[in-house]
């Protein structure tokens, strides 16, 4: 009786920074269903005017291709990287060499630059391609992170090598060592890669703002940027059409959030 005693004050805390925590969210899903004037004067509770935002939303924005351009764009991105990032990351442990450890420096080093300094190559460069409004301009800069390169490298260092060697004296290639035996090991290095990079490219706004000039490619924090950009801003249907854009976020997050926490310590099964 006397532990649990001491536990109160413990989860008292602890409840109170989760109240802090979900009370954003729980105010965006209420304002969605206010109208503009209910959420300037920071109404607590559901209202009735949710289908009303909703026909607003409908009526002034293509919300359908916004949802959708933004879904391909996260998806492949997130597809991408992680074939890329961890063939890169298995590449620098397993065949590990000062040379390669240079280069990973140099990579590391990279991730210091910020993006607004290399925004304006990037889009000269794909505009003299040709690839202005396209999914690969957008995805193209994104699917190789020295950030998930360097989380599999480390995932790598906790697998055992035997294994590898005894695969090669069976005769088995990289490849089919790579994706029939490292890759199911590292489910969840996987699934914390993929929670990371998806949530990334999901709310990504510059870059999309910045290659996507025509509004009917729009993803859907430019969609949100354009509802906040008028003279007159409707809180009510912005409010909805975060909560819209929130969802496919929370629910990778909450789908793998246990193997989330398993990749980022490293742990292998």
């Amino acid at each position: 009786m006397t532990n649990k005693m001491r536990m109160v004050p413990q989860y008292a805390i602890l409840t109170v920074f989760a109240a802090f925590s979900i009370f954003p969210l729980y105010f965006m899903a209420v304002s969605a269903t206010n109208t503009s004037q209910d959420v300037l004067s920071s109404r607590l509770l559901p209202g009735g005017h949710l289908m009303e935002n909703l026909n607003n939303l409908l009526a002034s924005q293509n919300l359908g291709a916004a949802f959708y351009h933004s879904a391909v764009n996260a998806i492949v991105t997130t597809v991408g990287a992680l074939i890329i990032c961890s063939i890169a990351g298995y590449g620098f442990e397993v065949f590990h060499s000062k040379r390669k450890d240079f280069v990973m420096k140099i990579l590391l080093l990279a991730m210091m630059i910020p993006f607004a300094a290399t925004m304006i190559p990037l889009f000269q460069l794909f505009s003299q391609a040709g690839f202005v409004n396209s999914t690969l301009a957008v995805v193209a800069p994104a699917i190789s992170t020295p950030f998930l390169i360097l989380l599999f490298r480390q995932s790598a260092r906790s697998f055992p090598h035997s294994i590898l060697e005894a695969a090669r004296i069976d005769g088995l290639g990289e490849l089919k060592i790579f994706f029939t035996i490292f890759l199911p090991t590292m489910k969840s290095t996987y699934a914390a890669a993929a929670v990371i990079t998806f949530m990334t490219a999901w709310n990504n706004f510059l870059w999309p703002k910045v290659i996507l000039v025509d509004n009917a490619y729009q993803t859907l924090p430019m969609l949100i940027s354009n509802l906040s950009a008028g003279y007159v801003t409707d809180y009510g249907m912005l409010m909805l059409a975060v909560l819209v854009s929130s969802l496919p976020a929370m629910i990778v997050f909450l789908v793998l959030q246990r193997s989330f926490a398993e990749g980022l310590t490293g742990a292998v099964k």
